[in-house]
């Protein structure tokens, strides 16, 4: 008689599920794997903390003042006073220290107003179409041909007569300075945002949106512009240095802050009136300001790539 063999009890279990493929992943988290990555990225990241951290602890701790004149003048940089002293008996590394806060405090601040006009102005732009869209581009196209310098000066002259007659303060100068240049830094913005928000429009989740009845404001507010986020970061991040550079050009031609305030700009412009025989005026707040600089677009870059959405997962 044929006899079968007994069939096994149970069939061997599979493996266990890998952890990481369990908990799945997102766009933010490969974006923050992919910057980590990125070691000049990573260490402008660190760069920028440690020195926007001394500029906000160190006056502090060490009784530093941006107005005290108590110093020789003229002192060349020792451990006393790091950076030297200048033509007034200020301490020139407190002076770079408040510059700091000054320079990223107008960076920031330009950029906030100049990304909160663009991002608005580009998304309805590109969202309606038609002649509004239309109209509200060549009116860019128009501020596009203005010098923009030359635009910022004169508000920040027009601005600046204005504190004159009604006795403002010096951080009336401050306020205008970052207003001025936030009100011209939108435009590029302005044309990116609007040209992903034309390629988005017509995808399925934006016709689910709106076969859903929702309202135009909130497709554009609640489902457009968080895909936009990743651009919008990145532009951010580069429009920082651009902003700062633009505030010491106008710092040294005496349109930003006033003293005894002061900017990079401004250090800048004191530097170099002494350079041929104190050029530690010059050199100290200049190295500050390229390596903050240097630091921020770096930065960016590496924004720039760990945010693209068309990068492989490695």
């Amino acid at each position: 008689m044929l006899r079968l063999s007994p069939a096994p009890d149970r069939l061997p279990s599979p493996p266990p599920p890998d952890a990481a493929a369990e908990r799945g992943t997102s766009l933010g988290r490969d974006a923050w794997r992919r910057l980590r990555k990125n070691r000049l990225a990573v260490a402008a990241g660190v760069f920028l903390a440690v020195l926007g951290l001394a500029c906000t602890v160190l006056p502090a701790l060490l009784g530093l003042s941006y107005s005290d004149q108590s110093a020789p003048q003229f002192l060349a940089p020792s451990f006393q006073h790091w950076f030297g002293t200048d033509l007034l008996g200020h301490d020139v590394f407190a002076r770079v220290l408040f510059g700091c806060r000054i320079s990223f405090a107008v960076g920031l601040a330009a950029t906030v107003v100049s990304i909160s006009i663009g991002v608005t102005w580009g998304a309805i732009a590109g969202y309606v179409g038609g002649k509004l869209d239309a109209a509200m581009m060549r009116i860019v196209d128009i501020i596009y041909s203005l010098p923009f310098t030359l635009f910022v000066i004169l508000l920040l002259v027009f601005t600046d007569e204005l504190a004159k007659r009604f006795q403002f303060g010096p951080a009336w100068n401050v306020l205008m300075l970052f207003i001025a240049i936030g009100a011209v830094e939108w435009l590029t913005m302005a044309r990116i945002v609007r040209a992903q928000v034309l390629s988005l429009k017509r995808l399925e989740f934006v016709e689910a949106a709106r076969t859903l009845g929702l309202g135009h404001g909130r497709i554009i507010f609640r489902h457009l512009l968080p895909n936009l986020l990743g651009p919008v970061i990145v532009y951010a991040t580069l429009t920082i240095p651009g902003v700062m550079l633009l505030e010491a050009f106008l710092s040294f031609l005496g349109l930003g802050v006033r003293p005894p305030m002061s900017s990079l700009g401004t250090l800048l412009y004191d530097g170099q009136l002494q350079m041929e025989s104190h050029v530690w005026l010059l050199l100290c707040p200049g190295a500050v300001f390229s390596l903050t600089l240097l630091a921020l677009n770096f930065l960016g870059d590496g924004l720039r790539d760990a945010l693209d959405v068309k990068a492989s997962a490695d």
